[in-house]
Order: C-alpha cells, then sequence, then structure tokens
C-alpha cells in the first residue's frame, strides 16, 4: 500500500510539472498583455500596474477582427469538408465488403506519411493551374486533403465497433445505407465526431506554412499569418501583439474546455475496441 501511494503522489506531481509547463507561459502572456510595453521592458514576471484592457481592444480593431473572420470561414469549411467526407469514407470501409477495401484503406493511411513541406511545390501549381490561388480554396482544399487520412482512421476504429445488429434492425424497417449513416450512425459516434473536430480544427486554425505561401492579399489572412503582419502594424507595440495571440488562442481553448469529456470518450474507444 505505501508503494502505491508514493507511485500516486510522484505521479501527480509529474502531471502537475506538466501542467505547469503550460500554464505558465499563458500566465506571462496575460499579465503581459495587460502591461505597458515600459512595464514589459522594465519587469515581464511582474503583475501590472494598473491593468491596461485596452490592450485587448486595440488588437481587435487593429486588423485582428478581419483576420478572425477568415479564419472562421476557412475553418469551418474545412472541418465541414474533413468530417463529412472522411465519416463517409469510413463508413464505407467497415460496411461494405468491396474488393479492394483494405487496398484503399492502405492507401489513405499512405497519406499521414506524406509530409505537407514535400507536397508544397506540386500544390503551388496546382492551384495556379486551377486558378485559385490566393483564395480561400487554396487553403480549405489542402488542409481537407491532409486531414482525410487521419481522420478516417480514427472514426473507422470507432465505427468498426458500433453491433452491425442495429443496423439490421433498421434495414428491416426499410432504411437504405444513407438513412443508417445519417440517423443511427451519425447520432451514436458523436464522441468521436467531437474528437475528429477539436484535432483537425486545432491544425487547421494555427496552420501556418499553407497559409504563407498560398495567400497574397491581406484581406483573406487568417490569424496566424495576420498576428506575423502584426508586428510590424503595430511598429512592435508587443504588449498589443501579445493580447492578440491571447484573443486568437480562446476560441481553440473554449471548444476544447466545452468538448472535452467527447474528446476523451471518442479517442479512448477508438483506441481501444478498435
Amino acid at each position: 500500500m505505501k508503494k502505491k501511494t508514493v507511485l500516486k503522489v510522484l505521479l501527480n506531481l509529474f502531471f502537475v510539472f506538466l501542467a505547469l509547463i503550460i500554464l505558465l507561459p499563458m500566465a506571462w502572456m496575460i499579465i503581459n498583455s495587460l502591461k505597458t510595453n515600459q512595464e514589459m521592458f522594465k519587469n515581464s514576471l511582474a503583475l501590472p500596474a494598473v491593468p491596461q484592457f485596452n490592450n485587448w481592444v486595440k488588437a481587435w480593431n487593429s486588423g485582428l477582427y478581419k483576420y478572425f473572420g477568415n479564419s472562421l470561414i476557412v475553418s469551418g469549411a474545412s472541418l465541414l469538408g474533413i468530417l463529412v467526407l472522411s465519416s463517409l469514407l469510413a463508413y464505407g470501409l467497415t460496411r461494405f465488403q468491396a474488393k479492394g477495401s483494405n487496398v484503399i484503406f492502405l492507401i489513405v493511411l499512405g497519406g499521414m506519411a506524406l509530409s505537407e513541406q514535400v507536397a508544397l511545390v506540386p500544390l503551388y501549381k496546382i492551384l495556379k493551374a486551377m486558378h485559385i490561388y490566393n483564395t480561400y480554396w487554396a487553403l480549405i482544399l489542402p488542409y481537407v486533403a491532409f486531414r482525410i487520412p487521419f481522420t478516417v482512421f480514427l472514426m473507422r476504429s470507432y465505427f468498426i465497433a458500433i453491433p452491425r445488429e442495429l443496423e439490421e434492425a433498421a434495414v428491416v424497417d426499410g432504411y437504405n445505407s444513407f438513412q443508417i449513416f445519417l440517423k443511427i450512425i451519425v447520432p451514436i459516434s458523436k464522441p468521436i465526431f467531437a474528437s475528429c473536430a477539436i484535432v483537425c480544427l486545432n491544425h487547421v486554425w494555427n496552420e501556418f506554412l499553407f497559409a504563407n505561401v498560398f495567400l497574397e492579399s491581406k484581406a483573406l489572412m487568417t490569424i496566424p499569418i495576420g498576428l506575423m503582419t502584426f508586428k510590424g502594424d503595430l511598429r512592435a507595440d508587443y504588449t498589443t501583439m501579445l493580447a492578440g495571440i491571447i484573443i486568437a488562442s480562446l476560441p481553440m481553448i473554449i471548444l476544447f474546455l466545452c468538448m472535452s469529456r467527447q474528446f476523451v470518450r471518442g479517442l479512448t474507444a477508438g483506441a481501444v475496441k478498435g
């Protein structure tokens, strides 16, 4: 019993250490976003004398709202495409015993091994040829394509664990395959949809490389690229820039806090049962 108690204490201390590694930089950013530049350079670890909440307003009004809106458009469209295409493909691979289905699954998984950096130049040429370079589609289509393999992998593992008796009963009631998927599989698969949504949205929301290469117009820039230009626009107003970073991080933090239970359920179910 003593050994178990010691192990639990050590494990909890380790988790506290990991939490501090994540939380301390966030606390540092929040504290310094509420200071003047002079206060930050004088002592970045001290509390602000008078909290400067106007830094957050200034960051929002200095163009962050435009980048925020662009990120919402790109992320929303990308997430919808990823979830719809991946769920249909994963369901088809688990339920329709077509010839070569295993080969198709291996090909899809092979996409996980493809580096985004390697595909950068070919994608640039393809987008130019399709005349969608410097548009929202220049980001949405690559985001969807590169996130489908991992999402299919997670969803397939989850769908395999769903009892086929539910679908057989639906067939007796006259449902076709699409109705079964839409009215039975999707409602009971909310945990895996939530897990995939958080993972994919986190990638798309924070993606920098494609957004930097495939967009030229400042009116189309997403948050990661917008924050890069923020420094120049504000003439190195670091406290306002920190406020902008925090505002940009809030959607993902709120989303994870709201869906954390579904996120864990989806990943654990797919990992254990798949």
